[in-house]
Formats: C-alpha cells, sequence, structure tokens
C-alpha cells in the first residue's frame, strides 16, 4: 500500500527534506541567535509557499482530487499544530530556555518528530488496510478527544510530570546548568546531560501525544499514506517559525482551541459517516477553514474589547479627582 505511487516519490521527497533541514541548520542558522518575528514571518512564508508548489505538482500529475486532499489534510495538521504552540511556550519558560537557543531545541525536535510521525503513519494505514473497522475507532476517539478539549478548561502542563522525563533524569547523570546550545557538557571530566537536553525529550513526548490525535484526522480525508505523510511533513517543517511568530500573542486566541475541538469532531464524525455517506473533501476544506476563520476573528475581536476596557479602566482611576 505505501509504494502506490512507486518508491521514488518516496526517496525523492524524503531527499528534499533533508537537504531543506540541512540548509536550515548548516546555513541559515548556523550560529545561535533569538529568532525576531521579521525572520520567522519571512520563513513562516517560505514554508508555506513551498507546501503549496508541492500541491500544484500534486495537481499536475496526480489530478485536482488528489492536489486537494493533500491541501486539506495540510490545513488540518496546520491548525492541529497550534496546540503545540501554546505548550512550547510552557515549556521553554518552565526550564527558562534562553530565546537563543529555542531554535535548535525545535529543529531537533522536528527532525524527531518526523521519524515518529512517519512510523505512526506507517502503521496507521496498514492497520485500516488490514482492518477497515478500525476506521471507527478512529473516528469515535477524535470525536471523544474534540468533545474533551472544548469542554475543558485550560489545563496547567507540568513537564516534571512527564514519565520519560522521569526516566531519563534516573538513567542520565544531568548537569545543573545549561552549557550554551549544547545537549551534552563534560564537568570534571565526566560527561553530562545538560538541561536542555531534558527540554528536547519533553518537545519529542510531547509532540508524540499530538500525534496520536492529529494523524487519525488526516486519515479521515485520505487513505493515500504518500498524501497522508507528505502534508504532516510540511505542516510540522513550519511549526518552528510558526511558534516565533505567534509565541507572544498565542494566549490571546481564546476561541482557536474550542475551533480545533470542532474541526476534530468534524473529522471523526466524517470517519464515522464514510461508508455510509461521502463528504465531498472540498466541502471538507470549506468546512475546516470557516471554522478557524471564525475562531480567530472571535479572538480577535474578543481581545480588542478586553483591552479596550482596561485602557477605559486606567484611564478612568488615573483622572479619579481624590477626595
Amino acid at each position: 500500500m505505501f509504494l502506490t505511487q512507486g518508491i521514488w516519490p518516496w526517496v525523492a521527497f524524503n531527499a528534499f527534506v533533508i537537504i531543506l533541514l540541512a540548509l536550515d541548520l548548516g546555513v541559515f542558522n548556523r550560529k545561535s541567535h533569538t529568532v525576531s518575528i521579521k525572520e520567522a514571518l519571512i520563513w513562516s512564508v517560505v514554508w508555506i509557499s513551498l507546501a503549496l508548489a508541492f500541491n500544484v505538482g500534486i495537481y499536475f500529475f496526480q489530478g485536482p482530487d488528489i492536489a486537494l486532499q493533500f491541501l486539506t489534510g495540510y490545513l488540518i495538521e496546520k491548525s492541529l499544530s497550534v496546540d503545540n504552540i501554546f505548550v512550547f511556550v510552557l515549556l521553554f519558560t518552565f526550564f527558562a530556555v534562553d530565546p537563543k537557543y529555542q531554535h535548535r531545541v525545535l529543529f531537533w525536535g522536528v527532525l524527531g518528530a518526523l521519524v515518529m510521525r512517519g512510523a505512526l503513519i506507517g502503521v496507521g494505514a496498514v492497520l485500516l488496510d488490514t482492518f477497515h473497522w478500525i476506521i471507527y475507532i478512529f473516528g469515535a476517539f477524535l470525536v471523544f478527544t474534540g468533545i474533551r478539549m472544548g469542554v475543558q478548561k485550560n489545563e496547567e502542563v507540568h513537564p516534571e510530570r512527564n514519565p520519560i522525563l522521569k526516566l531519563m533524569r534516573r538513567i542520565l547523570p544531568v548537569s545543573d546548568n545549561y552549557d550554551g546550545a549544547r545537549f551534552f557538557t563534560k564537568i570534571n571530566g565526566k560527561r553530562l546531560a545538560t538541561p536542555l537536553l531534558l527540554v528536547l525529550i519533553v518537545v519529542e513526548t510531547t509532540d508524540l501525544v499530538f500525534a496520536v490525535d492529529s494523524i487519525p484526522a488526516i486519515f479521515a480525508v485520505t487513505n493515500d499514506p504518500f498524501i497522508v505523510y507528505t502534508s504532516n511533513v510540511f505542516a510540522i517543517l513550519g511549526l518552528r517559525s510558526l511558534y516565533f511568530v505567534f509565541a507572544n500573542i498565542i494566549h490571546k486566541f481564546h476561541y482557536l482551541k474550542l475551533g480545533l475541538a470542532v474541526i476534530l469532531s468534524y473529522v471523526g464524525v466524517k470517519m464515522l459517516v464514510a461508508d455510509f455517506f461521502h463528504i465531498p473533501t472540498f466541502l471538507s476544506l470549506a468546512i475546516i477553514a470557516l471554522v478557524l476563520t471564525v475562531a480567530i476573528i472571535a479572538s480577535a475581536i474578543r481581545a480588542r474589547r478586553i483591552g479596550e476596557t482596561a485602557s477605559h479602566k486606567e484611564e478612568k482611576e488615573t483622572t479619579k479627582v481624590p477626595s
């Protein structure tokens, strides 16, 4: 099933991704530095443009239906990856990671995420091909996750409770302080892991948790493993730049999590009814885009009202005449 397009598209695509990552770390971000919003915006445009260019290639080589599936899957994964940003902000704050080293952590985190997600997509594709009924389990899981995300209040993230982190602390000797961008350091001739490695481990395990939600969601759009994989990869490649764009304002998108909950629930329902009622891909794309747009606009209006209220209150207090 994995080689329905032949082996060469897989080889060419992965070689292309490796070249991009090598240029990213080896040329453009060779020196650790604090990523500015302008730089992050430029890179976001670059990654999105590459994804859209790839989508155009799919349109000409595989037709409009497959291209639409890629675009829908890319939009789903891109929107769900915003949830990662909330957690990354909390993680970097908790571990007090210097902003100029955050890109390095996210780079290696993305590299690990690509490997893990490739494996999960492979398992998912085999399961769906061998046991078609598992699509109902995926669908029910997404509906449940969407409802839970929509009704629960914002939960605090406690990195210190991460079981993988606790295990690594027992296995690896860890230094008390950071050593620049290094994941390992030497103290008195002894090789120790730095706290930056622990941050990377938590980032990897966190992404794995999110992947359990997002990958089944894309299978609701297409069963083609190549389209699932490539749309997932392009969305993840742009996650780092997206983080630096939204890191300081993500808390203002109050209704975005509710929008993501609606999207997860929708794609879950789509999977549950797939054998009885076919929902066109273009309709799914329109619904997902509409939900995201409404959530963003509603969040912007709420943030503006809160800002105006706070400003009015402050102005009122400053003009109050003392008795």
